[in-house]
């Protein structure tokens, strides 16, 4: 077997190098040749949405150089985005509009923090006027007063990281980022926290993040809704684990039908991104990139209103939205928390 391997060695040594010939692909406009429905399939935006996101992004993707034939920025923003939509692998993405693996991978990388740096004001806390839309937004859902978000974790997989692999693994057993957000009553995402790993607490997350040391600071005039993994303070309003009255069980009723939108969020944003529910195979820190370009392009197709909400809040069953025992131990509820809830259900429900 040594022989036979050391001649074909040889062979190949002693053979003549054959230039591997350069191939110029076609990359022509692929959204002429599509109707409307189509390209939705295909990229989840219409035709309108995605020119208006390649105009944004334009001067980042143009590429200054002397080679022949550089990748248009619309072809790399489509290559993005059937990247995001179908979770495919890179070598399927580039086929799809003609282009390498290889190159398919840069654009994806490239195009992503292109979006971050241009649209990232996009997900932004509300606050003044708009502050008051949001409130009376929610107050119309289920009656809950004061209302500026609802705040949830999600966990999103990734591949294997090479460092601290321990740490990515989540309660279910799998290697995820565990993704904090809040949403408004229209869907839209309001706050991210995209660089924890799976095995993190939601209520770790929210203590670290800057959105949490507003609320602390008094910047923000209203509440945030969680569940029972949060701790209970005056900002910050989680269910009765154990409802003794019935004003108590029509505050759980309330703030169920009201915190359930950031779970509708989370499904209109894995349904739109299907590589945000079958995994992005690559880094923690490649991984936080597309997640945060993701949900900058959801908020996009909320303004834009091109996406396809088929949630209706007065059909849901307050029975599917019960709190659950999922506590932190070293989160337990505040004083001024256990005050401010006890007050809000005296003096609304």
């Amino acid at each position: 077997m040594a022989a036979i391997v050391r001649r074909r060695r040889r062979r190949r040594q002693n053979a003549v190098p054959m230039r591997r010939p350069r191939v110029f692909r076609d990359l022509s406009n692929p959204l002429e040749s599509l109707d409307e429905e189509e390209v939705y399939q295909r990229y989840r935006f219409s035709t309108e949405t995605i020119l208006f996101i390649v105009d944004g992004v334009n001067n980042i993707l143009e590429t200054d150089t002397a080679r022949n034939r550089p990748i248009p920025p619309l072809i790399q923003v489509l290559l993005f985005l059937r990247f995001v939509a179908t979770g495919a692998h890179l070598r399927l993405v580039g086929d799809s509009l003609n282009v390498s693996e290889s190159s398919a991978g840069r654009v994806v990388k490239s195009v992503a923090r292109a979006i971050i740096e241009v649209f990232t004001h996009l997900i932004k806390f509300p606050v003044g006027d708009m502050a008051s839309k949001v409130r009376e937004g929610f107050r119309r859902i289920a009656g809950f007063p004061k209302v500026l978000g609802c705040v949830d974790g999600t966990q999103i997989r990734i591949s294997t990281p090479s460092a601290n692999e321990a740490d990515f693994v989540n309660r279910k057993g799998f290697h995820s980022l565990n993704v904090q957000m809040v949403c408004d009553p229209n869907f839209r995402i309001t706050s991210l926290c995209a660089r924890w790993p799976g095995s993190c607490h939601d209520s770790r997350i929210w203590r670290t993040s800057s959105l949490c040391q507003q609320f602390e600071n008094g910047m923000h005039d209203g509440l945030l809704l969680g569940d029972s993994g949060y701790p209970l303070t005056r900002y910050l309003m989680t269910p009765y684990l154990a409802p003794r009255t019935p004003t108590e069980e029509r505050f759980n009723a309330s703030l169920c039908r009201t915190r359930v939108l950031i779970e509708q969020t989370f499904g209109i944003l894995k349904r739109k991104f299907q590589s945000l529910h079958f995994g992005l195979r690559t880094c923690p820190d490649q991984a936080v990139e597309y997640i945060t370009a993701t949900c900058i392009l959801h908020n996009i197709a909320i303004d834009r209103q091109d996406t396809q909400v088929s949630y209706n809040i007065c059909d849901l069953n307050i029975r599917d939205c019960q709190p659950q025992l999922l506590q932190d131990p070293a989160a337990p509820a505040r004083n001024d928390g256990v005050l401010k809830r006890a007050a809000i259900t005296t003096g609304f429900f």
